[in-house]
């Protein structure tokens, strides 16, 4: 009794460990930690890279891949994809089966991935968009034009992919969004007040006080940009859980592009604000990226 006891304890947990060994052995990606300092913002700062399991065993001198942009959300750091999913090996067997690069760039807590017009370091945009992409494409043996380039990235992180891609999509052949807070004036963010009054502080930490805005934050506003999007002709697909505090948001999104003959990809499924949700929404998100990446034919299979 007394021995049979601990091993039902223990049973659970080695089978946790021999599935993922298991799992490990199956999908052989690399990580990689990478500095990726910051001229303009003065800063030293890192990122995390996945590099497939083929990145070390094809000809090194002219195989080259795909990257894919994947940002964290607010009040996170460039290593959350890593460690905080449920799954550990969600960006090991994504890289493998894709044979792409995913690279987990650094956003800090909340930058919403722009250029602040108040805070001098803090350059998110010229920081993303340029040091981050030279030092990857210098670093590794990347596809270094937009036909393979993608980014996406959940909450803070959507918003800022769709705002990046959006602003230069001569650097993405595709974005998308998970949870995406799409309208930084917070119209429709469904939070309790409190909540809301700090994220609010946030907010003009980075663009100023709300008050003193001649347009409300308007140019900052990816629900905004509809027409835009429709302009550049990039590929877009974004979802959101149907009790996530941002569906809104994204619902006027998807309104604003259907009425403007947008095309794009949107959808909305069971969940919250979760690790457990975006889980399950990048592999749909990376197939998507994927099946574009094939139509500009630099998708290695």
């Amino acid at each position: 009794m007394h021995v049979l006891k601990p091993l039902k304890t223990l049973f659970p947990k080695i089978v946790f460990l021999v599935s993922f060994l298991l799992t490990s052995a199956l999908y052989a990606a690399k990580v990689d930690s990478l500095d990726i300092p910051s001229a303009v913002m003065k800063k030293a700062m890192r990122a995390v890279v996945v590099l497939p399991n083929s990145y070390q065993s094809t000809d090194k001198s002219k195989t080259t891949y795909p990257v894919l942009y994947l940002l964290h959300g607010g009040y996170g750091h460039f290593n959350d994809w890593i460690t905080k999913t449920p799954d550990k090996t969600l960006l090991h067997r994504l890289a493998d089966q894709y044979n792409i690069l995913i690279v987990l760039p650094e956003g800090e807590i909340f930058s919403y991935y722009l250029d602040s017009p108040v805070i001098k370091d803090s350059q998110f945009e010229t920081y993303l968009t340029k040091e981050v992409i030279d030092k990857i494409d210098n670093s590794y043996r990347t596809i270094r034009s937009s036909k393979g380039r993608v980014i996406t990235g959940l909450s803070m992180g959507g918003y800022g992919s769709l705002y990046l891609a959006t602003r230069h999509p001569e650097l993405y052949c595709a974005a998308g969004s998970m949870s995406g807070a799409l309208n930084v004036d917070m119209n429709a963010w469904k939070l309790p007040p409190d909540a809301a009054k700090g994220i609010r502080a946030e907010f003009e930490k980075i663009l100023g006080p709300f008050s003193q805005s001649p347009d409300g934050w308007a140019s900052y506003s990816v629900v905004g940009m509809a027409d835009r999007m429709k302009t550049n002709g990039l590929k877009l697909v974004f979802d959101c859980g149907v009790d996530d505090f941002l569906i809104e948001p994204n619902r006027e999104l998807h309104r604003r592009l259907v009425f403007n003959n947008t095309p794009h990809d949107y959808g909305e499924r069971p969940g919250g604000h979760s690790w457990e949700y975006w889980q399950n929404s990048l592999p749909y998100q990376v197939l998507f990226f994927s099946k574009v990446l094939i139509e500009n034919g630099v998708m290695i299979r």
